[in-house]
């Protein structure tokens, strides 16, 4: 990592939805499978409440709604039931003792669940059209019942969080899984009020906020996060030009989310032909609302890339070249923060040579 500007507009104040963030980073959402049972113990949230000091807000893992056919493991943790959610209250309390803020990222993972998976494994898979992304068939496309299922699952989740202390939560919209496979023409072929027009694949996810917003009133963060790339696909893309961005995300917009999570693999390149704009960067054009960048922030390679980036990924310069012109207003990081807890404030600090650099190792363990 090098400083070569000062990092200092990155450690101004910022209020999202009402709630007082220190600083402008954020800890992104990554799957740890450290909760055996689905239920988040006392490491988790030690885990949590290190990097609290450090950023201005933390999105948790994903961590299963309670439709039965939303998760895959039973070491994710979920977010129903007495004993997960007295874990995740635990959370919360370590997460603002160390002075943080927190939201849980909701999740469903709609086609890319494996058929007999815990924690639910009688439970079907369920997708937009019967298929994945391959054209393999996994089951019968989603009813309008099985929707109004899930529907309720991501309110009740989203009260529950309110209850438990959190700060806001966050709609896994992104990667592929269900809410993105509504979004992606390549995974939506339904010819009913959920498929075709860019607003039809986007009435599912508003569909969500506006009964979260419903369940936790006006003042509640939510967020939505949302990517073009998908897990088994990095060239997909919801959105082909700027035009059709704006038509995905304005029935999000007024359902009520508070803000958008853009999720890239690399936070600097053009999202469209003809423009230097990031998504971010369209993101905040056309919406307006807060926005949080992402995207190999302070590692040396793209996430699952196969070789190393331009020095940009180990600069300030890039991301706060971005952040003055207005493309964002805050800033996940991911993998650093698995390895250096602390890197946000060695930054600040200019105690470059004291951040432990991502070790992938990492990732197999709670440091």
């Amino acid at each position: 990592m090098t400083i070569d500007v000062d990092p200092a507009p990155l450690f101004t104040p910022y209020t999202l939805g009402g709630v007082d963030l220190a600083n402008r980073f954020v800890m992104a959402p990554m799957t740890r499978q450290f909760s055996p049972g689905g239920v988040p113990g006392a490491d988790v949230a030690a885990y949590y409440a290190r990097r609290a000091p450090h950023v201005g807000l933390i999105v948790t893992e994903g961590t299963y709604v309670d439709h039965p056919s939303a998760g895959s493991s039973d070491r994710v943790p979920r977010f129903y039931g007495a004993d997960a959610l007295e874990g995740w209250r635990a959370v919360t309390q370590a997460v603002h003792a160390a002075g943080g803020r927190i939201v849980p990222q909701l999740w469903h993972l709609g086609a890319t669940r494996a058929a007999g998976a815990p924690p639910h494994p009688d439970a079907p898979v369920l997708s937009p059209s019967g298929r994945r992304a391959d054209g393999t068939v996994v089951g019968e496309p989603a009813t309008p019942d099985d929707l109004d299922a899930v529907v309720a699952s991501f309110a009740r989740a989203a009260r529950d969080a309110q209850l438990a202390g959190f700060d806001g939560v966050e709609i896994h919209g992104a990667h592929g899984y269900l809410l993105d496979q509504f979004l992606w023409s390549g995974m939506n072929s339904r010819g009913d009020r959920h498929g075709g027009s860019p607003a039809n694949r986007a009435r599912l996810g508003a569909e969500v906020v506006a009964a979260i917003r419903a369940s936790v009133g006006p003042d509640f963060p939510v967020l939505f996060r949302f990517s073009q790339w998908k897990g088994a696909d990095f060239d997909a893309r919801i959105a082909q030009t700027p035009g059709e961005l704006e038509q995905l995300l304005a029935p999000l917009v007024d359902a009520g989310i508070t803000g958008l999570h853009v999720s890239t693999r690399r936070y600097w390149l053009p999202a469209f032909a003809d423009s230097s704009l990031t998504l971010a960067g369209w993101t905040k054009k056309v919406t307006g609302l807060p926005v949080v960048a992402i995207g190999s922030v302070g590692v040396a390679q793209a996430f699952r890339g196969e070789s190393e980036e331009p020095a940009s990924t180990l600069s300030v310069a890039p991301l706060l070249e971005l952040f003055e012109r207005g493309e964002f207003d805050l800033v996940a990081l991911g993998r650093a923060l698995l390895s250096e807890p602390a890197w946000p404030t060695k930054l600040r600090e200019g105690r470059l040579a004291e951040i432990r650099p991502y070790d992938k190792a990492d990732e197999s363990r709670l440091n």
